[in-house]
């Protein structure tokens, strides 16, 4: 019958990458899923010296064709893993809004094809899991951040949904949602994250296995690290109002 099939996205690198590592240990071949071939072509090589197959499938799944083709192969899998996605910082207005425009595209419309792909095949065979990363980001306004946020509370509400309408399928789906975590992110987005608190920081590693550990469990929401539970909770319960003009007291000074 062959190993168990797990289709990774974003996994080039950080947590998406930590996911590959981390499922090819758990005994799946994985579908490695990211615009970098040659990361992936590394990291394949890797993973294949523990005796599990990791193929490559170089794509940007902001173009239309590509992503179709990982749609294709994402119906078969067993696990996916919608890892893929990036933000962006600054007052909304000052932004490229082509590039506003891929972040949703990645973020959300990638994202719903694939759950959308990956669900009908897992729910005909009556077994699978969908893992999908969203945010702490999601759970409140964010000022500095009001395109990436809102991606991720659809993300996380889409998740929570899809999670309840599968319930006895044997199918898991479960949203994933970590604070800050060190990767290459923040560079990436242009984030300020000099003064964030040592002690609000996680590592790749242990997010990714708090998310995988999740799934097992069909869990809908995972919030990895004691810190950030504390953090998503306290954002469910504060008014918005109060939460939006913290971040913006945060933009202001993250920007003096």
């Amino acid at each position: 019958m062959g190993n168990r099939v797990a289709l990774i996205t974003g996994a080039s690198v950080g947590i998406g990458e930590q996911f590959a590592r981390q499922l090819a240990a758990r005994g799946y071949d994985v579908v490695l899923v990211a615009r970098d071939a040659a990361r992936l072509e590394a990291l394949a090589k890797e993973i294949e010296t523990g005796g599990t197959s990791a193929a490559v499938l170089p794509a940007d799944l902001t173009d239309a064709s590509q992503l179709a083709t990982v749609e294709a192969r994402a119906r078969t899998v067993d696990v996916l893993v919608n890892n893929a996605g990036f933000g962006t910082f600054g007052p909304f207005h000052t932004l490229d809004v082509d590039v506003e425009l891929r972040e949703i595209n990645l973020n959300v419309m990638a994202l719903v094809r694939l759950t959308h792909a990956a669900a009908a095949g897992m729910v005909e065979r009556g077994s699978g899991g969908i893992l999908n990363v969203s945010s702490l980001a999601g759970f409140q306004p964010g000022p500095a951040n009001a395109t990436y946020g809102a991606t991720k509370a659809f993300v996380t509400s889409f998740t929570e949904a899809v999670h309840e309408e599968l319930r006895g399928t044997g199918v898991r789906v479960t949203a994933l949602c970590p604070g800050f975590t060190h990767t290459e992110f923040q560079e990436r987005a242009n984030v300020p994250a000099s003064d964030v608190p040592g002690f609000m920081w996680q590592e790749a590693p242990e997010v990714a296995r708090a998310g995988l550990d999740g799934l097992d469990k069909n869990k809908a929401i995972v919030i990895p690290g004691a810190v950030n539970k504390v953090m998503g909770n306290l954002s469910v319960i504060t008014p918005h109002a109060i939460t939006r003009r913290v971040g913006a007291a945060v933009l202001k000074r993250a920007s003096s």
